[in-house]
C-alpha cells in the first residue's frame, strides 16, 4: 500500500534491532504523526500557514480517516498558532494510524494483561527491513548533507520530524548534536513551506517530555 507520511512516521520509531517500539524512540509520536498529518495538509493546500500561523482552507476532505480528523481539528476563518493543534490531541493519535497499518497487515498487535490485571499490548513491525531502509533513507538526509532544495516535502519533514522529537533509534542525540549545521539547513527550508510548524512540534515535545507524559498546555 501506500503509506501516509503519518504511518511512515509510526513505523520510523521501531528498533528494528530490539524489534519493538522502544521509549526513548516514542516518547513524541503523537505530535509526530499529527505533524505529519499537517504536512500532507500543506502540500494538498488544506491549510494556509502564511505568518506562521495555521487556518483551514475549504476543500474536499481527505481520503484518509486521520488526516480528515486532523483537518476537521484545525480552526476555520481567523489564522491561529499551531501549538495547539499539534499537541492537545497528541495522545489520540497513536490508535487510528497504528489500526490503519494494522488493517494493512503491516503490523500486528499482541494484547494481554500485566501480573493478570493490567491491559497491556506489543505492536510488532511485520516487515522490520523496510523500515531500516527508511531510516536509514533519513539518516543519509542528515549525515551525508543532502541539498534541502532538491528533497521532496515527504523525506524533508521526515529528517526534520525525527530530529525534532529525538526518535534515537534513527539519529542518536550525538548525532542530532555534531549534525547542527546540516539540520539547520533542513529545518530553514521545511520552515520556508509550512512556517510555525516545526518549532510548534518541538515545543509541545518539549513540554510533554518535562511534564512526564502530560498533554495539556
Amino acid at each position: 500500500m501506500r503509506q501516509t507520511l503519518p504511518q511512515r512516521l509510526y513505523l520510523i520509531c521501531y528498533t528494528v534491532d530490539k524489534g519493538k517500539f522502544q521509549l526513548d524512540s516514542t516518547q513524541g509520536r503523537g505530535q509526530l504523526l499529527r505533524a505529519g498529518a499537517m504536512t500532507e495538509l500543506a502540500r494538498d493546500g488544506l491549510l494556509d500557514a502564511t505568518g506562521g500561523k495555521v487556518v483551514r482552507r475549504p476543500g474536499k476532505t481527505p481520503d484518509d480517516s486521520f488526516a480528515a480528523a486532523v483537518w476537521g481539528d484545525l480552526p476555520e476563518g481567523k489564522p491561529k498558532g499551531w501549538l495547539n493543534y499539534v499537541h492537545n490531541k497528541a495522545h489520540t493519535a497513536e490508535a487510528p494510524v497504528r489500526d490503519q497499518l494494522a488493517a494493512a497487515g503491516e503490523v500486528t498487535i499482541s494484547r494481554g494483561r500485566l501480573m493478570g490485571l493490567i491491559p497491556s499490548e506489543r505492536v510488532t513491525v511485520a516487515h522490520p527491513e523496510e523500515v531500516r531502509v527508511l531510516q536509514e533513507r533519513v539518516r543519509a538526509t542528515v549525515l551525508d548533507g543532502a541539498d534541502p532544495a532538491s528533497m521532496s516535502l515527504e523525506d524533508l519533514a521526515m529528517a526534520v520530524f525525527v530530529a525534532e522529537v529525538e526518535v534515537v533509534c534513527v539519529l542518536s542525540r550525538a548525532e542530532i548534536g555534531a549534525h547542527k549545521q546540516e539540520l539547520k539547513g533542513l529545518f530553514t527550508r521545511f520552515d520556508e513551506i509550512v512556517p510555525g510548524l516545526r518549532p510548534a512540534l518541538r515545543d509541545s515535545y518539549l513540554a510533554s517530555r518535562a511534564a512526564g507524559g502530560g498533554w495539556s498546555i
